[in-house]
């Protein structure tokens, strides 16, 4: 397996790690340290996003294996973290449907391009939909943790943050939606050119 690989691989570990971490009951005054860990594991994953393809492209390990395991990955991780805020009371269920359909969706026309011998990497605009999405999260760990801390000072911030990650969500939504159709676009092209 490659190094980009190896890179891409972390995240499939991190998304369950993030969610078993997220829901386990922990004894008071842990709450510090499991916050700290959320956010090195979300940073993690987010960072790895961008130094695995840059390792495939320094170290000439392209390949179609990377270019499917990669997107593969950031779902994982991403529809991960969603879960947890979802299943947390912080966004809302019907708009994290709207991503899962979009994912499956995805996934169906990468498989479409693939039977026609084409693999269908990311776009721009499926990475514009990607940093929707960390800002979503962001949002909502951010609430998450001032919640979770329940320092006096600070718990007055959360409800401007869980607006925020609600909104930034719903943006992300519609980034998502967009890129759907964009890749859609994509695949009609290599369908037409046949």
């Amino acid at each position: 397996m490659s190094l980009a690989n190896k890179i891409t691989l972390l995240r499939v570990i991190l998304a369950p790690t993030f969610f078993v971490l997220y829901f386990l009951p922990w004894v008071s005054g842990g709450e510090v340290w499991v916050v700290a860990l959320l956010w090195l594991i979300f940073l993690v994953a987010e960072i790895s996003d961008g130094l695995d393809g840059m390792a495939a492209r320094r170290l000439g390990e392209t390949s179609d294996f990377g270019r499917l395991f990669d997107p593969f990955a950031d779902t994982l991780a991403q529809l991960t973290f969603f879960l947890c805020f979802v299943l947390d009371g912080i966004l809302p269920a019907a708009l994290f449907l709207v991503v899962v359909y979009r994912e499956f969706g995805i996934l169906f026309l990468r498989n479409l391009m693939l039977r026609k011998g084409v693999t269908m990497g990311a776009r721009l605009s499926g990475k514009a939909k990607t940093v929707a999405y960390i800002t979503a999260c962001s949002a909502a760990l951010v609430h998450s943790s001032l919640v979770r801390l329940d320092v006096a000072a600070l718990s007055a911030l959360a409800p401007a943050f869980r607006i925020a990650a609600v909104a930034t969500f719903a943006i992300s939504v519609v980034f998502s939606v967009a890129s759907f159709f964009d890749y859609l676009g994509a695949y009609r092209a290599v369908k037409k050119a046949d």
